[in-house]
């Protein structure tokens, strides 16, 4: 059965696109099954870091060619909204890639913060292999993690990324072997800090390191920080970590 799921531990939730047969393809459906989990991520006061990740083999075989072979505008927004949902949302993610990411499961992958690949991780554009043109921002989206050259490659000479490449380029953060779960185990864990600390903290940086990225100048970076890091010294939660690290300074001394 083709399905979006959805499980949470320990304040991280790990989104699981479902289709294994069709290596997750994304249909319609799913795409809006991918936009509502998201979704409920970011309304879960508990979740404070997303995981992302698609049933073995593959990560996502892109989107379903029935549903584009048949999409204008309209559709193809449709196929968009899924990863586009990830791109926009609030909280951390990390894409657990451990099969291949092709087209729209490139762009699903490019969405998420941060990467880490399976040793039959995969990253493939594929568009222009297909005839058609890259859509959902890819083209922004991969230039700039990896470059132009790299990017270029990638999409219009249909150059793909194994694991290791993909961490060389700056594509992926690390290579995780072992299975599917263990994949997923060490973006779980990867997102462990940002479970320690508050939700709304957590969600600040994330919105304060999307604005700096596109600045080029230092000392606006600085005006962009100043009124968050003010704010976060004056919360009760601050307050309590500096007192207890005091502590334990004091206690060595």
């Amino acid at each position: 059965m083709a399905e979006v799921l959805l499980e949470r531990s320990d304040r991280v939730a790990v989104i699981t696109v479902h289709d294994p047969e069709r290596r997750n393809a994304l249909t319609l459906d799913l795409s809006d099954g991918l936009a509502e989990a998201v979704r409920a991520c970011e309304a879960d006061p508990d979740v404070h870091a997303v995981v992302v990740t698609g049933a073995p083999p593959a990560f996502c075989a892109g989107a379903d060619l029935t549903a584009l072979g048949e999409a204008r505008e309209e559709g193809l927004r449709r196929i968009y909204a899924g990863f586009l949902a990830v791109a926009n949302c609030p909280l951390p993610t990390i894409a657990a890639v451990g099969g291949a990411a092709v087209g729209a499961g490139l762009n699903l992958a490019l969405a998420c913060d941060v990467r880490l690949a399976g040793p039959g991780a995969r990253f493939d554009a594929r568009f222009v292999q297909l005839g058609i043109h890259p859509g959902g921002g890819m083209t922004w989206m991969l230039q700039r993690l990896v470059g132009p050259q790299t990017a270029t490659a990638m999409t219009l000479f249909g150059q793909t990324l194994d694991a290791d490449a993909a961490v060389a380029r700056g594509l992926a953060w690390q290579r995780v072997d072992g299975g599917h779960d263990d994949l997923v185990a060490a973006a779980v864990a990867l997102a462990h800090p940002a479970t320690e600390a508050p939700r709304d903290l957590v969600r600040t940086i994330k919105a304060s390191m999307r604005t700096t990225a596109a600045l080029t100048d230092h000392a606006q970076a600085v005006d962009v920080e100043l009124a968050p890091q003010a704010a976060s010294i004056g919360t009760p939660e601050f307050q309590a970590r500096l007192a207890a690290a005091k502590t334990r300074i004091s206690s060595r001394a």
